[in-house]
């Protein structure tokens, strides 16, 4: 572990060329969050000209973002030499609308009189912030909801935040394949199967297609329909398992059933990806109306919520303590994950903005080399503690 005091700029230039395996950082967003100084810009093109000169050939990058200025950082990076390759989605519902209320506004500046509605309870105790739109300060724990007649009632300015999105680029290879550069460098891919997202159901494997809009009873073999047990394929998708976003995924999977049928339909053409795990030693059974086949399972299929991606809620209050007064702590199963998708066991991470050093217990805990790097004295020394406290699972278990 090498943690270091300074600015990033200064000390990537010390570093030799090609020597590290990835970076993953969570940089400034440049939206002056909370009217802090180091918020003020993102990080600039000739930062990431040092990120990549010090990065292997194939390796990958993973920078944090902000919506709003998101574009600018892809820009940054793209300008830098970097190829982008994709964006992660991080979608979490506890985010709080920063919003004006504008009909309100407009009340207030003309002196006129909102009607009362009536009061209603804070959307959280714990952080006493009201909802977007709504009333004057009341009793503890509570809002009054008031009401004009403003053109402009209704309006604010702003959407609740709900996502951070990811840049995810990669250092351009220097060997003539993908195959060739991993295997000189160990650089260029990314660990699938290491990032697969947990399942008790079935994947469709293969299918044999005769004509051209049916599957035949007759072409299906025995092992169309077998379990993996490695998981589904990572998506660029993240979500926080909270109701608000599982609920915005609908659930896919047909269902139905006739009068003295013990089970539920799964038909094959509406379930292109899974099926249950019991319904995996049945028989495909035709359905002349639909002219679909289908199979029989009392087992409630997920295949179509958001339990197909990857869980990670925000940090958890034990990573958020008196002693981490950092306002944008990531959580370290986030930053696990995100390891685990870009390195194998033993590789170098870099990450410029250490901040309060998440990126730094996540590498510990999973055997990989870190150096972090932080400008502020407060936020390095956070970050030097909870690197050195920080105790890896193996570890862990024999202290217990």
């Amino acid at each position: 572990m090498q943690l270091i005091h300074g600015d990033c700029l200064e000390v990537l230039k010390t570093l030799p060329d090609e020597s590290v395996d990835a970076v993953i950082t969570d940089p400034p967003y440049g939206i002056r969050f909370m009217g802090k100084k180091w918020d003020y810009s993102i990080p600039s093109i000739e930062i990431w000209i040092e990120v990549l000169r010090v990065l292997k050939p194939g390796a990958h990058a993973l920078v944090a973002c902000g919506t709003r200025t998101q574009h600018r950082m892809a820009v940054n990076l793209e300008d830098a030499g970097f190829e982008i390759r994709d964006l992660i989605a991080w979608i979490y519902g506890s985010g709080f609308p920063k919003s004006l209320d504008i009909g309100k506004a407009v009340d207030k500046l003309y002196g006129n009189e909102r009607k009362y509605l009536g009061e209603s309870k804070y959307a959280s105790k714990s952080s006493k912030s009201r909802p977007y739109g709504q009333g004057e300060k009341g009793a503890k724990d509570k809002r009054i909801v008031t009401k004009g007649d403003s053109p402009y009632e209704g309006w604010g300015t702003a959407l609740k935040p709900a996502m951070e999105l990811w840049t995810l680029c990669r250092k351009p290879l220097a060997e003539p394949s993908i195959v060739k550069n991993i295997l000189k460098y160990g650089t260029g891919g990314l660990n699938i199967n290491k990032c697969r997202v947990e399942t008790l159901g079935c994947v469709a494997a293969s299918k044999s297609k005769i004509g051209e809009k049916h599957w035949h009873r007759e072409s299906v073999r025995d092992d169309v329909w077998q379990i993996n047990p490695q998981g589904r394929f990572p998506a660029n998708v993240i979500h926080d398992g909270s109701e608000e976003v599982t609920s915005l995924f609908p659930e896919t999977v047909s269902g139905g059933g006739r009068k003295g049928e013990n089970g539920k339909r799964v038909y094959v053409k509406s379930c292109s990806e899974r099926l249950p795990l019991r319904a995996c030693k049945d028989k495909l059974l035709y359905d002349k109306e639909r002219d679909d086949y289908y199979l029989l399972t009392p087992v409630v299929s997920d295949s179509g919520n958001a339990s197909r991606f990857f869980y990670c809620a925000k940090a958890s209050p034990s990573e958020r303590t008196k002693s981490n007064n950092h306002p944008t702590v990531k959580p370290i199963k986030l930053m696990e994950y995100l390891l685990e998708l870009t390195t194998s066991a033993g590789g170098v991470i870099i990450d410029p903005f250490m901040g309060s050093g998440t990126t730094g217990i996540a590498a510990k805990n999973l055997g990989r080399e870190f150096i972090g790097i932080e400008i502020n004295q407060e936020y390095f020394d956070i970050a030097k503690q909870r690197i050195d406290n920080a105790q890896p699972p193996a570890q862990q278990e024999l202290i217990m």
